[in-house]
């Protein structure tokens, strides 16, 4: 009996010491790149990071492309849908009792009771700046625009912020006293603006401004229109739903006072000699 117990216990004495010299074995050490190796690697990354950014920089570009197609086409359908309601209002008129010809006017009356009258210029203020300036009125363009110069993009408490200063020349009606100071204010979004010369991206801030009766705070795209003739441009984000446009007058408002600038009676001296049309840059 002890015999065959001997038998038995040495392969599991064999087996368990078999297994602890396993257990007890470091594993080998991962063979180390090589520069060459290394370098092959870290080229092969770059390849595929750049293929990355080049496909889809493609695609925003054709996105671009055909948002601007699409604009296109949606105004030709407005010039189309404006002629056929104008054509079928002229058709109709002779057939229109009386009331509903002035049910139409009344609709239209209330329509435009709410919205302020601005010429192809204006002046504007800038509460939070201290100036007036001359400011072209344009429906054609998405976005309003401030003339700025020396644009510098810092962060602030982990935000985007845009330090910058006021873009005029010799013949731009201004606040003296604000021309050289510096304005901070944090940036809102960025644009891409698509022109012939190429692309650019403009920063956008926020900024309280009057126009006579309108108080507003308005969104302006940053970029340098010194050589142009109006530091400001108005575009349709600020005359949706507020405002409409007789381009046959200019300066209808009066020009807004600020303390170190020209009392508001004197500013006809200012508005003459206006260009009345400008290329967009």
């Amino acid at each position: 009996m002890r015999q065959h117990l001997k038998l038995l216990i040495a392969p599991c004495l064999a087996s368990l010491l078999s297994g602890c010299t396993l257990l007890t074995e470091s594993p080998e050490p991962e063979p180390r790149l090589g520069p060459e190796v290394f370098a092959d690697r870290i080229d092969r990354l770059e390849s595929n990071i750049a293929e990355r950014c080049d496909r889809q920089e493609h695609k925003l570009d054709a996105f671009v492309r055909q948002q601007v197609q699409l604009g296109a086409e949606l105004r030709d359908v407005g010039r189309l849908l404006h002629r056929h309601t104008r054509d079928t209002a002229s058709s109709d008129i002779s057939g229109t009792t009386p009331l509903v010809i002035q049910q139409r006017c009344e609709q239209e009356d209330s329509l435009l009771a709410n919205k302020v009258l601005v010429g192809r210029s204006e002046w504007v203020g800038l509460p939070d700046v201290g100036t007036y300036l001359k400011a072209r009125v344009d429906s054609g363009a998405n976005t309003s625009s401030l003339s700025a110069t020396e644009i510098t993009p810092f962060e602030r408490d982990g935000e985007d912020w845009v330090r910058f200063k006021l873009g005029v020349n010799e013949n731009d009606v201004v606040v003296e006293d604000v021309v050289d100071e510096w304005i901070e204010e944090p940036v809102e979004r960025r644009v891409r603006i698509i022109q012939a010369a190429g692309e650019e991206s403009r920063p956008v801030i926020s900024l309280l401004m009057t126009l006579g009766s309108i108080r507003e705070p308005v969104e302006f795209t940053l970029n340098d229109r010194s050589h142009l003739s109006y530091p400001v441009l108005l575009g349709r984000r600020f005359l949706l739903d507020i405002s409409i446009i007789d381009v046959a007058q200019a300066y209808i408002h009066d020009r807004p006072e600020f303390p170190g600038g020209l009392p508001s009676e004197e500013s006809d001296v200012d508005e003459v000699d206006d260009p009345d049309d400008e290329e967009e840059a």
